[in-house]
């Protein structure tokens, strides 16, 4: 063997981009990557989760062994909607770059304040009504939020945060069930076993009481009849109390009775 030549298996074979492995590691070809509807996609929308867009790019590119140059080359249709425009006005202005580079703008421009208090309070309005939300759905929905907000929480932490957001006896419930910490399918198994066996969680359907019926006996309309006016000594229509003349003609008889009478006793004695 010439002196200048090296042994085989020390020969570094070139690849596209920076990167040069040895002779003997796995090298992954392109038809091997994940096909593009495989990758994950960001719109910067919504309850978007940047950090998990991020993270699951990183993952394969560390499975694959993808060089930058790929990953680069993708984000144009890995970035949609909003952050696509976004994509296209950075690339423009700054030119191309690594994806380092592109993480770091991703973090600095979607991890702000407005969307802080939006995934925070949307978590925290978010309330379990076992009538309309499914314990599988719900939880994620929740995990979702909070795995956005706290990158680094662990699952534990995550899951019981989520428990209380049941509130009153089913949270009390769930924490009988999943005693020593677990993973969060087994806290939407014991929600779901829960609100399955028993009425924990359910409202009763209160029994209307039978309203009662009024019927409304329509009156005679006499708006248009005029008043009779009668006396009230003699009961005669003809005149009123204040000119009324049998009263007083009943009034002079009694008188002469009267004094009839007692005449006629003074002649007996």
């Amino acid at each position: 063997m010439p002196r200048h030549s090296t042994p085989l298996t020390e020969e570094k074979i070139s690849v596209k981009g920076n990167l040069t492995p040895l002779l003997g590691e796995n090298i992954i070809s392109e038809k091997e990557i994940p096909q593009l509807e495989e990758w994950p996609t960001f719109s910067g929308e919504g309850e978007y989760n940047h950090i998990e867009f991020i993270r699951t790019i990183d993952m394969l590119q560390e499975d694959f062994n993808i060089h930058d140059e790929i990953i680069v080359g993708k984000l144009h249709c890995l970035f949609t909607r909003t952050a696509n425009k976004w994509y296209y006005k950075m690339r423009i202005d700054h030119g191309k770059h690594d994806w380092s580079w592109w993480k770091s703008e991703v973090i600095t421009k979607w991890e702000n304040n407005s969307w802080r208090f939006k995934m925070e309070n949307a978590f925290e309005s978010s309330i379990f009504n076992s009538e309309k939300d499914k314990p599988l759905t719900w939880f994620f929905k929740q995990k979702d939020r909070l795995s956005a907000l706290h990158p680094d929480m662990s699952d534990t932490m995550i899951n019981m945060k989520i428990l209380r957001k049941c509130g009153g006896e089913l949270e009390n419930a769930g924490k009988r069930r999943c005693v020593e910490p677990g993973p969060t399918e087994e806290y939407i198994e014991a929600m779901e076993d829960i609100i399955t066996r028993t009425r924990i969680g359910k409202t009763l359907n209160k029994i209307p009481m039978k309203s009662k019926i009024i019927i409304k006996v329509p009156r005679e309309d006499r708006r248009h009849e005029k008043p009779v006016l009668k006396c009230h000594k003699c009961g005669s229509t003809s005149n009123l109390a204040n000119t009324c003349t049998k009263k007083t003609k009943i009034n002079e008889a009694q008188l002469i009775e009267g004094i009839q009478c007692t005449e006629e006793k003074e002649e007996s004695d």
